[in-house]
């Protein structure tokens, strides 16, 4: 039972780290380790030469940027999405949203 409220402590947390950044549409989880936002706002924009065209590219952007490791939401069957684990600490998980939202603020 202890592990149920700390994934919904982590769950609520990630909830709360998604608000602060604009245009990500995050529907809250109900039984999930993942959150699987809308991250399409950032479709076309670009930081210098890279360009973010879809999922992959932002997720690949991520993985490189932030170095964030996330899922692209084809392979779900929802291409403006990604899939972000919480699976891991609070601490990991504070940082890791730090990082998105400081590599997303880089692209125009």
């Amino acid at each position: 039972m202890e592990m149920v409220k700390e994934f919904a402590a982590r769950r609520d947390k990630v909830i709360e780290l998604v608000k602060e950044i604009p245009g990500i549409d995050c529907p809250e989880p109900e039984g999930a380790f993942y959150v699987f936002p809308d991250m399409s706002t950032y479709f076309g924009k670009k930081d210098g030469d890279t360009i973010i065209r879809n999922a992959s590219d932002l997720s690949l952007y991520l993985l490189n940027k932030g170095h964030v490791s996330s899922v692209m939401g084809d392979a779900f069957g929802e291409p403006k999405c990604i899939r972000f684990s919480f699976a891991n600490s609070m601490k990991n998980i504070e940082e890791g949203w730090r990082r998105i939202k400081e590599a997303l603020a880089k692209l125009k």
